[in-house]
């Protein structure tokens, strides 16, 4: 059995290699013109990463890519993946003129994509959502942690506002909200819960969806030093005046009078929202307060406590 099976593999990996001999084409001078170096990923694509590729010209890039491309439409390949680094900019008009779009961008590179068959396409879209955080920090004199910024539409009509921020890569909403406050105020806090999210769409370059969420903290500081570069001014405020800023009855700003009114409901034990269950370097859960020990019961249990 063992040398059936080790036929078999050479066999496979003899046709292997003749199929793709059969892509290799000729140029000019009768120098043999090879495929991308790509692997093939769990979709039926194919991921093609120049990161570690020192360089390569147009040409040598445009004859690769139509030898390839006949490659992988011949083998039933879908969603073509290509990662330029910003040193191979100079390829990206090429791919782009063979199909290729762009899928998104950072510092470092660009990732361009093409799909093969007829449509339509299943590729996954770019990020839609950015994710940022707003923190209610109530002391025990029932003040709340505000600040007001050096520049934006709300500093412009003399609004406090709690402090806010926008979650970085790899980064748990409530470690955000800690990171704000203390960046903002040098307040240190413990996260407490969730109180509420909030959508908004094409909020971010009139294209992606802004998900806001209000955190609670528990401040263990209390002397306020304001971050000089984007805080114009912080301070404890009673909740109730924060509350009732004219801002917030303005036509328009209904959002601002919902998240207030929770951050009141809140100060006076009034409302609950969802505290963090688990938190593993790369997943969080949070669960309504009723329902934190949801990990600690059984199936049966969770069942009926649900």
């Amino acid at each position: 059995m063992g040398l059936t099976k080790t036929l078999l593999f050479l066999v496979f990996c003899c046709q292997r290699y003749i199929l793709l001999l059969g892509y290799c084409s000729m140029d000019g001078e009768g120098q043999q013109i090879s495929l991308l170096d790509g692997v093939e990923d769990r979709f039926g694509g194919i991921v093609v990463n120049l990161m570690e590729v020192e360089s390569m010209t147009v040409e040598d890039f445009d004859a690769k890519l139509d030898n390839s491309l006949k490659a992988w439409k011949d083998q039933g390949k879908k969603g073509i993946w290509i990662k330029l680094p910003r040193e191979l900019s100079s390829l990206v008009d090429t791919a782009i003129k063979k199909g290729f779009t762009y899928h998104h961008a950072e510092n470092e590179y660009v990732m361009l994509t093409s799909w093969l068959p007829e449509p339509p396409c299943t590729l996954p879209c770019n990020a839609s959502h950015r994710i940022g955080i707003g923190a209610f920090v109530l002391n025990k004199n029932g003040e709340m942690l505000v600040v007001q910024e050096n520049s934006g539409y709300l500093r412009d009509n003399n609004v406090w506002k709690v402090p806010t921020g926008t979650i970085k890569e790899g980064e748990s909403i409530w470690a955000g909200a800690v990171r704000e406050v203390k960046e903002e105020t040098d307040i240190d806090a413990e996260f407490v819960e969730v109180l509420a999210f909030m959508e908004s769409h094409q909020a971010v370059w009139q294209r992606k969806t802004d998900i806001f969420f209000v955190c609670e903290l528990e401040p263990s500081t209390f002397e306020i030093k304001k971050q000089d570069s984007e805080i114009y001014a912080a301070k404890w405020m009673p909740v109730e005046e924060y509350v009732n800023q004219p801002f917030h009855n303005k036509e328009g700003n209904k959002m601002f009078k919902l998240i207030a009114n929770i951050c009141l409901k809140r100060s006076r034990d009034k409302y609950t929202g969802f505290v963090l269950t688990t938190d593993s370097p790369k997943k969080s859960l949070y669960c309504s307060v009723d329902h934190a020990n949801l990990l600690n019961e059984t199936a049966d249990q969770a069942s009926t406590s649900l």
